[in-house]
């Protein structure tokens, strides 16, 4: 059974050899984690190799045994949101969708924090939201600035952006066609974390 330091270490090898095609070295291990010698970064290693997840290269570095194994997540996708003007808009999982966390900077996080969500219009195209894509959700409290799924004075959904005018939150398009929203009453339903690109088959970070 591993610790979590050697679950973090070796979840961090795996990414960065997936990432840079070589695993890290101990130094870079070290700054990572913060250790204090190079004699603590060489115990979890020699853990991790003893346990047979780990073995050592030419070069002297220690990188994943066998293939680099990507860990995915299931995420449920939960019909879709207006990015346009809000509309009532009833929550239903579709599908599942399957995510890298590594490609959204999600580490250590479990799986049921997130839920995806599909584009429909196009009030949020200047973030680069496009109808049709994919949004990655996060169920945290927003802060100003954070592009939100957001329940509108009880009764409307909308995909928005936070914004502080005058001491008060708004919602903002991203989209000058469209107006901003002055909102009785603000839910946050999730907080966008990234993008799936409707035909393109590619990933934003937010």
């Amino acid at each position: 059974m591993l610790t979590e330091k050697q679950e973090a270490i070796l979840d961090f090898i795996r990414q960065y050899q997936r990432r840079e095609k070589v695993p890290p070295s101990s130094r870079i291990i070290q700054s990572q984690f913060n250790l204090k010698a190079q004699s603590g970064v060489r115990q979890h290693l020699a853990a991790l190799a003893t346990k047979g997840l780990l073995e050592q290269y030419a070069d002297g570095r220690w990188g994943v045994k066998g293939p680099v194994q990507t860990h995915l997540f299931e995420v449920p996708i939960l019909g879709s949101i207006p990015a346009g003007l809000p509309t009532i808009e009833e929550q239903a999982s579709e599908e599942m969708l399957s995510i890298d966390p590594a490609l959204f900077g999600i580490e250590r996080s479990k799986p049921s924090h997130f839920f995806a969500l599909r584009v429909a219009g196009d009030s949020m195209i200047d973030a680069h939201i496009l109808p049709g894509d994919l949004i990655l959700c996060e169920w945290r409290e927003p802060r100003v600035g954070d592009i939100i799924a957001a329940l509108v004075d009880e009764t409307t959904t909308t995909l928005k952006q936070v914004v502080r005018d005058r001491g008060r939150i708004i919602l903002r398009a991203a989209n000058s066609s469209y107006p901003d929203i002055h909102p009785d009453r603000l839910e946050t339903q999730g907080v966008v974390r990234g993008l799936v690109r409707a035909h393109l088959s590619r990933s934003l970070k937010f």
